[in-house]
């Protein structure tokens, strides 16, 4: 027990924030994300994509609040994808573990604390949310989209067999090395890549955990899941399965 304190107070987490167009979510985000860490050493990257709604400017108001150590923009010109949101956010992580997570709402902040908790009980290198066990769903979804989610994770698990129950979810913590490892493999770009992610972390023998979480559909803005994202997951699905 004195051990897992000791861990717990010397532990820094760098969560990696993507944005392009979320002025309207990344104040209350941040707001979120120190009310429910107000014991943890912790720092909020956040990687813009050049959006032109001001959310920048933003974040710049945020780091008069918070501080610039505790708050990090690190912007780039355009979009380049999210896998390569990532890489960038993480080359300025100063953590022992990365929390990667959405600026929309979708991912509450509330459960970052079962995170931490699950990785210091459990030791393992990656922490992920699920909606699809017990305790775990969606919210604002119709019935078409919750259906489009569960036949891709369906697809999958037949074909790909991870051993996780959410491959496309994109709410996670994993220890710093393994993520730079797992990163440095991956190929896909947009919504494959969180499946590739936790593909590989398997087939690499990482151990991994799941958390329940509720997904709710983002509050503020436009969803940016359309139907050429649903024909490059099929394309990934194939990828994967003939090289992995």
């Amino acid at each position: 027990m004195e051990n897992s304190q000791k861990e717990k107070s010397n532990a820094k987490y760098s969560i990696i924030v993507p944005t392009y167009n979320e002025r309207l979510n990344i104040a209350l985000i941040v707001y979120l994300i120190f009310k429910h860490l107000p014991d943890v050493d912790f720092e909020i990257i956040v990687v813009d994509d050049g959006s032109p709604d001001g959310t920048q400017d933003i974040v710049k108001q945020l780091q008069q609040v918070y501080g610039e150590n505790r708050i990090l923009l690190r912007p780039r010109p355009r979009k380049l994808g999210l896998g390569t949101a990532y890489m960038h956010g993480l080359k300025h992580a100063s953590g022992s573990f990365v929390v990667i997570m959405d600026a929309d709402l979708s991912h509450h902040p509330k459960y970052l604390p079962s995170f931490i908790k699950k990785q210091m009980e459990t030791g393992a290198s990656i922490v992920t949310g699920t909606r699809y066990v017990k305790g775990g769903g969606v919210h604002g979804w119709n019935l078409m989209r919750k259906l489009t989610s569960r036949g891709a994770n369906v697809l999958a698990q037949t074909f790909l067999w991870p051993g996780v129950s959410d491959l496309t979810g994109s709410f996670r913590l994993y220890q710093k090395s393994v993520l730079e490892d797992v990163i440095s493999s991956c190929v896909s770009k947009g919504y494959v890549f969180q499946m590739e992610m936790i593909v590989r972390a398997s087939r690499k023998g990482y151990h991994i955990e799941e958390v329940p979480i509720t997904f709710v559909d983002r509050v503020y803005g436009i969803s940016k899941l359309g139907g050429s994202e649903i024909v490059e997951y099929l394309k990934g699905l194939f990828y994967l399965l003939v090289t992995t």
